[in-house]
């Protein structure tokens, strides 16, 4: 079955993400259905899903998702769902895919709360999941349990991690280190049989450890993960400003630059989160990815081969078996 991509969803849509749907299809012979509006649309090769609303970036939720019936999000939702597509891809509204994927799609069973994965790159290795990104801003102990258990499935499917190594990130490295959420959650990852599922609980991280190949999996709730991970990329674009700034202060610069630039650019682009795709639902009853709203053709074209990966992987049916209901 063919992949389900908002047409609508995104900065730049419908023009680079219908172009990055085609390049899929085209060069990687992924079947895609595009779901938006079929007169703002030029979808070449691909099929339409009809839908007459949009729901904007700055659109509440879970009212939109509800009032908007016919919108390209809940259409895409719905065709996974009713067997159209094997998967659903947008790079809209992050909080009404979400809702959209979990009314629509539902939860796997035992699944307290679906969860954002997103792949935080490491210069020198393989990347670390990071998860809870953004869904949930109030966790339960147990949640984050569950979340750990997801994120190793998802880590060890998308990178072929054999035994991943399971952290929670913290304060501080000891046990007693963290709030009461964070304590608490130690003493039931502590308690886990990380054997029978594969994978290592390695305790607390801290926030330097995201891009040291500290962990492959960081734990965490959907405030702390989000702030992280914005400081992050805040970080990542003003040290590359300032490099850029660098290399054109002078001729001496300049010269350095053309020497330099061929280098680092092999590192830029591992680093650069256009080359993700975007960000994974774990939990919802089917694969949803979730791509930046300022996606590209390229970013766009990468979510669908990931997604078509983890389709093929039976992502969902992996997450089934690890999770322990909550």
């Amino acid at each position: 079955m063919p992949i389900a991509v908002d047409a609508m969803g995104g900065d730049l849509a419908p023009g680079e993400i219908v172009a990055g749907a085609i390049r899929a299809h085209t060069d990687d012979g992924i079947p895609v259905v595009l779901v938006g509006r079929p007169e703002e649309i030029e979808p070449g090769p691909l099929e339409v899903i009809p839908a007459s609303e949009v729901i904007a970036m700055d659109a509440d939720p879970g009212g939109s998702v509800r009032r908007m019936k016919d919108s390209s999000l809940v259409r895409a939702a719905e065709a996974v769902r009713d067997g159209r597509a094997s998967a659903m891809i947008s790079a809209g509204n992050t909080g009404a895919t979400m809702a959209s994927a979990l009314l629509r799609m539902g939860r796997i069973k035992g699944v307290a709360r679906p969860a954002i994965a997103t792949p935080i790159p490491d210069p020198v290795g393989r990347p670390c999941v990071l998860l809870d990104a953004g869904a949930n801003a109030e966790c339960q102990p147990e949640w984050l349990v569950q979340f750990a258990q997801m994120g190793a499935v998802y880590s060890r499917e998308r990178y072929g991690v054999e035994r991943p190594r399971v952290g929670l990130l913290s304060i501080g490295e000891e046990p007693t280190k963290g709030n009461d959420l964070v304590k608490a959650t130690h003493k039931l990852l502590a308690g886990l049989d990380w054997d029978a599922a594969g994978a290592e609980f390695i305790g607390n991280i801290e926030g330097r450890d995201l891009m040291a190949s500290a962990a492959d999996v960081a734990v965490t709730d959907g405030f702390t993960g989000n702030v992280a991970l914005k400081a992050l990329e805040g970080g990542m674009r003003s040290l590359v400003g300032a490099l850029l700034g660098v290399f054109d202060s002078s001729d001496e610069a300049r010269a350095a630059a053309e020497v330099l630039v061929p280098a680092l650019a092999p590192l830029y682009a591992q680093l650069d989160p256009e080359n993700t795709g975007g960000a994974m639902l774990l939990g919802v009853d089917g694969v949803c990815m979730i791509s930046h709203g300022s996606s590209t053709a390229v970013a766009m074209q990468n979510a669908v081969r990931t997604a078509a990966e983890m389709v093929e992987g039976d992502l969902v049916g992996h997450l089934r078996a690890a999770v322990t209901p909550a």
